[in-house]
């Protein structure tokens, strides 16, 4: 990689796990990029639903993973490759990247820079921005995930639970393009505008329409398939509008406690990054009008306000802006 003289960079950076209070701005070193690795002039970071529980340790207790301190939060972002190490090849300085990488050693994308191993990196499709790219990369493989979990077929009817959240809006749209009539369950007037505008066949409330007389309307012999990017009480209640046999598919982390259903296949998943997924995602958002729908931007130091502003009501994505 081509030396850089700059040596260290802005960063949001915790001392300690814990509340809000831990996000501030500091100056740490730019991360040394391995041989595998890219480093990443960062141009957007997305900010997930998770990351407050990131934040309070909750990721370190799950996988007995102890950072070392100060810790840079992020788990995906976009921008221009400016290094890469002695065995990466796909990519080179001036490329335009989004990423994927959980509990990064190496420092997260709430920073300047970043580095990461370039088989969690891909190159951002022609039709989107970098800022749409930054927020996207954890949900829409999430979303992808799942549908192929879901083994969508031209025509099936989907329920998507959720579905003006980061996850939700993306796999409308994605499910669109494999075929699938996608009924969404959606939060909010700007919800419901939102899944008119992405193109879902049909789109209610799910906080005050009836899901049941919704789904009988769209699917009166019962819905194919459901992925619920949100739990509680109203997303187990929603499986009861399957039919006999549907296939129903929820990332881990969600609120959901599926009663025993025989009648119906249910799979949680992860959302973990593949080289074949990356390349599976991009072709479809690039065979056409894509929408990675960012209702707030935020500056770098205004992290802290981010978390709070991600627990309350919002649809699409948030973006910190380095």
């Amino acid at each position: 990689m081509k030396l850089m003289t700059k040596t260290k960079m802005k960063a949001i950076a915790i001392e300690h796990f814990g509340g809000i209070e831990t996000l501030a701005v500091q100056d740490v070193l730019i991360p040394d990029v391995g041989p595998e690795d890219i480093l990443i002039n960062v141009k957007s970071a997305g900010v997930g639903v998770w990351d407050p529980f990131e934040r309070e340790g909750g990721f370190s207790k799950v996988f007995g993973f102890e950072p070392e301190f100060p810790y840079i939060l992020g788990t995906d972002g976009a921008g221009e490759v400016v290094g890469t190490g002695n065995l990466v090849k796909k990519f080179k300085e001036g490329d335009r990247v989004y990423g994927f990488s959980l509990m990064n050693p190496k420092g997260g994308f709430y920073a300047e820079y970043t580095a990461i191993n370039a088989e969690n990196a891909a190159f951002i499709p022609e039709n989107l921005s970098t800022e749409q790219a930054g927020v996207m990369p954890v949900d829409a493989i999430t979303a992808l995930q799942g549908l192929e979990i879901l083994a969508i077929k031209p025509e099936e009817s989907l329920m998507i639970f959720g579905a003006s959240g980061g996850i939700g809006h993306l796999a409308v749209q994605l499910a669109k393009r494999m075929g699938a009539r996608v009924l969404a369950i959606a939060s909010g007037d700007d919800g419901i505008e939102l899944m008119n505008k992405i193109g879902a066949d049909a789109a209610i409330d799910g906080r005050k329409d009836d899901i049941k007389k919704a789904a009988h309307d769209f699917a009166p012999n019962g819905i194919d398939t459901a992925l619920l990017t949100s739990g509680g009480d109203e997303a187990d209640k929603a499986l009861n509008i399957l039919h006999d046999g549907g296939r129903v598919a929820y990332p881990n982390g969600v609120e959901l406690e599926p009663k025993d259903r025989p009648n119906l296949r249910i799979d949680s998943f992860d959302g973990l990054p593949s080289q074949q997924l990356f390349e599976k995602l991009n072709r479809l958002i690039e065979s056409g009008p894509f929408i990675v729908h960012i209702s707030r931007k935020f500056p770098l130091e205004k992290a802290a306000e981010a978390h709070r502003a991600i627990l309350e009501h919002h649809i699409g994505k948030f973006a910190l802006i380095p």
